[in-house]
């Protein structure tokens, strides 16, 4: 029982769409009409209100924080399942017929949780990927991939197998964008 309450617990705080949520009650608008038809972050930015955005992406780290930080002090065993749980609410929310976010801003809250030094590898490799090439989903490709490939060299190895499942589902979200970025169509994004 206590770990199908984990599972449920976890999946539904994970499932909360803020950005469909905040655009909804702010601009009046629904976010799943404008830009790439997202509820993420990125997405959120191209309402026009950055406000809007860096709240959904806030928002969306700490609906990871909160779950996986409170089965990391009580229930350890089931950290990886808890996280996953959170992470494949938001990529698949009930609320919205199973097509929400892709899951970036919230597996940056998992991966702090599970160890902060993770959250910065991410956040650093995000950042200058971004400096460089201005694209979000490049950023968070490369981001995900720098994970399980330091988990392996200076981690030894740990888990990296919950790692590389989160790396297979980043990639599986951002399918579409992979092809854009092959094809030179893929929009740049503005975070300032």
């Amino acid at each position: 029982m206590k770990l199908e309450f984990i599972i449920a617990i976890s999946y539904l705080l994970g499932s909360i769409p803020f950005g469909f949520l905040l655009t909804k009650i702010f601009l009046k608008k629904d976010i799943r009409k404008i830009g790439s038809g997202n509820i993420g972050a990125t997405n959120a930015l191209r309402t026009g209100s950055k406000s809007i955005g860096y709240a959904t992406l806030t928002l969306d780290i700490l609906k990871a924080v909160i779950p996986v930080i409170i089965v990391k002090v009580y229930f350890i065993e089931y950290l990886y399942i808890a996280s996953l749980c959170v992470f494949l609410g938001h990529v698949f929310p009930v609320w919205l017929k199973f097509k929400g976010g892709k899951g970036v801003a919230t597996y940056v809250g998992i991966l702090c949780c599970i160890d902060i030094y993770l959250g910065l590898i991410f956040g650093v490799t995000w950042f200058v990927t971004f400096l460089l090439f201005k694209y979000s989903s490049l950023s968070s490709l490369l981001g995900s991939l720098s994970i399980p490939i330091i988990n392996f060299f200076i981690f030894k190895g740990e888990v990296i197998f919950f790692f590389i499942i989160m790396f297979v589902l980043i990639f599986y979200t951002h399918r579409e964008n992979i092809k854009r970025l092959l094809n030179r169509s893929e929009s740049k994004t503005n975070i300032y």
